[in-house]
């Protein structure tokens, strides 16, 4: 099945285009042109959600269930075309566009099945208490209750699963909130095909087609209109740094501040404690070489940084790092600009005094082989931009003389996404003095793994304090993440007949 995209923003069950057009820019394979958004289009998407919230917003968790798993059952009707249009655009292999679409599908049914069970509404209730001396207490009932429409921004870095219906849509739909998504320049072709399923589920059940809508990139413009805009309640957004801080602090000036959901990277750091890496240091070594090259090194999980004590098993750590890195040939990045940002990364580390060059590589246009480089903890205390995340397969061996300077390392992270305890039996005192302080810096805590794949279930966090998230109480992958798009919600003596349906 081959898919030709119209190019055209899709708006409240409408496919409309304006007068200006992008060239996309695809790893191979044609390219297309696309309306560039608008501020009114911002307007148009902004109005029909708040208009549709007023039914989506009270309809049944049964009748939100059966709309994900209708977008889920339309994107699986166009997996082929999905594969084809997504490789094109991004350079990811099919193996890993297909496995992408599965985890987007499979995140929406486990949307539909959890709001089903209703424990998501955190439903409390605290009886009359009318002879209570000296003051009687009213009938009191709790519930959560959805935001209203919410904005969403797609990632470059995973077209699919943190994209048009990725978990961010996925989340606020089951919440009962309406969506506009602001599609990534990158993959624009990518989100019209999804926004298409999307519109076929919409009509299949009957839902009021303000409920979704696709704005392709315009700008930073476009994006600045759209969390400022006053009818959108929440932001969710998976990006930069400094791309993500842009736009939490226009939410935070607003008139009415909103809640900006960002996850903005991680380093991710790793501590290899002393008898995992004199036991089982090749392996490690391996394993964290295969992990910090996995789709060129372009996840948020990446892990980035190692950290040992200095030694023998050090010196060879390094050296079968090294070793492994060598074998791994170019792989395409997702657009010029990652590359270029990659390239840049590269030159701050490698110009960085104290820090030592252990695998020289290449960037060449959107190809990219790994970096490896060595140094020391003191020059990593020392410099805070080392901590600073490089998107793309470089790694960095912080050295520490002693486990007391171990420790001063993990207490001198930023927030992270994950932090990784290497370690054996006999490391168990080691690990038991810095796990309240990994638990304190991240918002997953791994023991002998490695942190890229993020399973989407009930447990999973993934989020951490700033600046891995913006919101160190909330996580972007995972059932609670629903939580981020409801608030809780008092009845105060109201009659059973006037509370919300899903109480009962």
């Amino acid at each position: 099945m081959t898919f030709t995209p119209h190019g055209k923003h899709l708006i409240a069950g409408n496919w409309l285009a304006g007068d200006d057009f992008f060239a996309s820019q695809p790893a191979h394979g044609p390219s297309h042109d696309f309306s560039k958004g608008r501020i009114s289009d911002v307007e148009a998407a902004a109005q029909a959600a708040e208009e549709a919230f007023w039914s989506y917003g009270y309809s049944t968790r049964e009748e939100r269930a059966a709309f994900l798993n209708a977008i889920a059952d339309e994107i699986e009707a166009r997996a082929d075309a999905i594969t084809e249009i997504g490789t094109q655009e991004t350079g990811l292999p099919e193996a890993r566009l297909q496995g992408e679409r599965g985890r987007t599908s499979g995140q929406l049914r486990l949307f539909a099945t959890h709001i089903l069970s209703g424990d998501y509404l955190d439903r409390r209730h605290d009886s009359a208490l009318p002879d209570r001396a000296p003051l009687p207490r009213p009938d009191l009932k709790m519930i959560q209750r959805p935001i209203g429409p919410v904005a969403v921004f797609g990632a470059s870095n995973f077209p699919l699963a943190f994209s048009t219906a990725g978990g961010d849509t996925a989340a606020a739909l089951a919440a009962g909130c309406p969506v506009v998504v602001k599609g990534h320049g990158a993959h624009p072709g990518t989100g019209e095909i999804i926004a298409e399923a999307i519109l076929a589920a919409i009509r299949r059940c009957n839902i009021h087609p303000g409920v979704f809508s696709l704005i392709q990139d315009g700008g930073p413009a476009v994006g600045s209109a759209l969390v400022q805009h006053p009818l959108i309640k929440a932001v969710g957004f998976t990006g930069s740094l400094a791309g993500g801080r842009a736009l939490f602090d226009l939410c935070a000036a607003r008139p009415e501040p909103i809640p900006f959901f960002g996850e903005l990277g991680s380093v991710n750091p790793m501590f290899i404690l002393d008898a995992a890496l004199a036991n089982r240091g090749e392996d490690i070594a391996k394993g964290w070489a295969g992990s910090l090259t996995m789709g060129a090194g372009q996840f948020c999980t990446n892990p980035g940084v190692v950290v040992m004590v200095a030694g023998e098993a050090t010196d060879r750590f390094a050296e079968i790092a090294q070793a492994a890195l060598t074998e791994v040939p170019a792989q395409t990045m997702l657009t010029d600009g990652i590359a270029d940002a990659y390239r840049n990364g590269q030159a701050r580390v490698a110009e960085t005094a104290g820090v030592h060059e252990i695998l020289a590589s290449t960037c060449d246009q959107r190809n990219a082989t790994p970096f490896l480089y060595r140094t020391s903890a003191a020059t990593w205390l020392a410099n805070t931009s080392l901590a600073e995340e490089v998107f793309g397969p470089l790694g960095i061996i912080v050295t520490a003389e002693t486990h007391d300077e171990m420790h001063n390392v993990a207490r001198g992270l930023h927030g992270q996404l994950t932090c990784t305890l290497h370690m054996d039996e006999a490391d168990m005192g080691m690990a038991r003095s810095l796990l309240p302080i990994l638990e304190r810096k991240a918002g997953r805590v791994l023991a002998n793994g490695f942190p890229t794949g993020v399973e989407v279930c009930d447990s999973m966090v993934h989020g951490g304090p700033y600046p891995a998230s913006t919101n160190f109480g909330a996580t972007s992958v995972g059932t609670l993440s629903i939580r981020r798009f409801l608030r809780p919600v008092c009845y105060q003596n109201l009659p059973d007949a006037l509370l919300p349906e899903h109480f009962s």
